[in-house]
């Protein structure tokens, strides 16, 4: 790292949070908008989903965020020329002028969540301005380098929040004049999601939005990898570059509470019945003969009293909870703070993944999947043991992050995530 180089990029200035040059599909390139979006790269269901989302429309995000080859390079440079042949065909185009852009999701059951899409300065962990909460797996860290390097591009947005204070301030104001007006996109995506885009780029009001914005701190609500990524890559490169900038949604929060789930653990080599057997004497374990959503209604009901998980894999829904004392004990690290002591994941972890089931936490054993009846097919097809997680509430969350504290990695899911595919960022306009 270019320590000098980096010096003004990295002096304590807060929150900062910049216009760019979107890039967009031509919609008139395109079967339609919602066929070439896609949820965020780590939550797309691999292979089915992705080869449900490639036959969407030829033009689908996912070839340029999941590109498909026989090795990590090939991937990567068939993304790269997938990119520049969809923007000399015109299938991508930039818009004229720099902007951020307001950015609206409204489900069919009246949630609306609306944020502010622009490039946030990537600062160092000690300046407490983007707060992270899990951890990450530096093989993901490495491989998201591998394709923005080769792309030159940050080809979907992370989402950050933050809480205002519910006031009148000039983001509030921005977002709710600009979304009265007609959008500049407007799409229906397969999930049933609305999706509205709008572009600023009015000098006063860019102005406004960046002074109202610098006085606070921001949570990475999703995207822990790509911001780990924004980092790696702004060292490489001596600022003042493109590299120091990166992709995000900002959302307040206090305007727009997120919905947090959890993400759920797929054991591939471990059958179901050989996790139940190791568990006598250490958790109370009981069967249920019902349906997923009455499963999960026991898992929450369970959560209340303590550490529990529902397991999955031939048929039965198995409750696990109540575990040891002295177990929890000999397995849990002493050396953070009780709220991160007592989590699911940490116990999952700390305690069932490293010492009762001893599985390894690598690509090869574990599989992170979003959607939970997906978690639980494939744990039948394939023969493994599907963890379904109850998520974790937000302040715990954002509590456990100002105190510098990282939960185990994939602890949390917060949505509703932005679609990747509405607007790119290519790092040369």
């Amino acid at each position: 790292m270019n320590t000098a180089g980096h010096s003004e990029a990295t002096a304590p200035r807060g929150l900062e949070l910049t216009p760019f040059r979107g890039l967009r599909y031509d919609p008139d390139r395109v079967g339609s908008l919602a066929a070439v979006t896609s949820p965020p790269y780590d939550v797309v269901v691999r292979p089915d989903g992705l080869h449900h989302l490639q036959s969407a429309d030829p033009y689908n995000i996912v070839r340029l965020i999941l590109p498909e080859a026989d090795t990590p390079g090939a991937r990567n440079a068939q993304a790269a020329d997938t990119l520049r042949r969809w923007r000399s065909e015109g299938v991508l185009t930039a818009d004229p002028e720099p902007g951020l852009y307001v950015y609206e999701q409204r489900d069919g059951d009246g949630m609306v969540q609306r944020g502010i899409i622009g490039t946030v300065r990537v600062c160092d962990p000690d300046e407490q301005v983007v707060l992270p909460h899990e951890d990450v797996m530096p093989h993901i860290v490495a491989d998201r380098a591998d394709l923005m390097r080769a792309t030159s591009a940050n080809l979907e947005p992370l989402l950050l929040t933050y809480r205002g204070d519910g006031s009148a301030t000039a983001a509030a104001d921005l977002i709710d004049r600009t979304a009265a007006q007609p959008p500049l996109l407007a799409t229906t995506t397969e999930d049933g999601f609305h999706h509205r885009l709008w572009s600023v780029t009015d000098p006063a009001a860019l102005a406004a939005v960046r002074r109202d914005l610098s006085g606070h701190q921001a949570l990475i609500a999703d995207g822990h990898h790509r911001w780990a990524t924004y980092r790696r890559l702004r060292a490489e490169h001596p600022s003042p570059s493109p590299w120091d900038h990166g992709l995000v949604l900002l959302v307040d929060t206090a305007r727009y509470p997120l919905r947090v789930r959890a993400i759920h653990r797929l054991l591939l080599g471990l059958p179901v019945a050989d996790a139940l057997t190791a568990l006598d004497g250490l958790f109370r374990v009981r069967s249920l003969d019902a349906p997923l959503a009455e499963a999960m209604d026991a898992l929450a009901e369970a959560a209340l009293g303590g550490n529990a998980f529902l397991l999955a894999g031939e048929g039965a829904f198995h409750l696990v909870d109540r575990p040891d004392a002295d177990l929890l004990a000999r397995t849990v690290p002493v050396d953070r703070p009780v709220a991160w002591r007592t989590l699911d994941a940490t116990v999952l972890h700390a305690t069932l993944l490293d010492h009762v089931w001893r599985v390894p936490d690598s690509p090869a054993h574990i599989a992170y999947i979003h959607d939970t009846a997906a978690t639980v097919e494939k744990a039948r097809r394939d023969g493994g043991t599907a963890v379904l997680m109850h998520p974790v509430h937000e302040d715990v969350v954002r509590d456990l992050a100002r105190q510098g504290v990282t939960m185990p990695r994939k602890s949390t899911s917060f949505g509703p995530k932005p679609a990747s595919g509405l607007v790119l960022r290519a790092l040369d306009l």
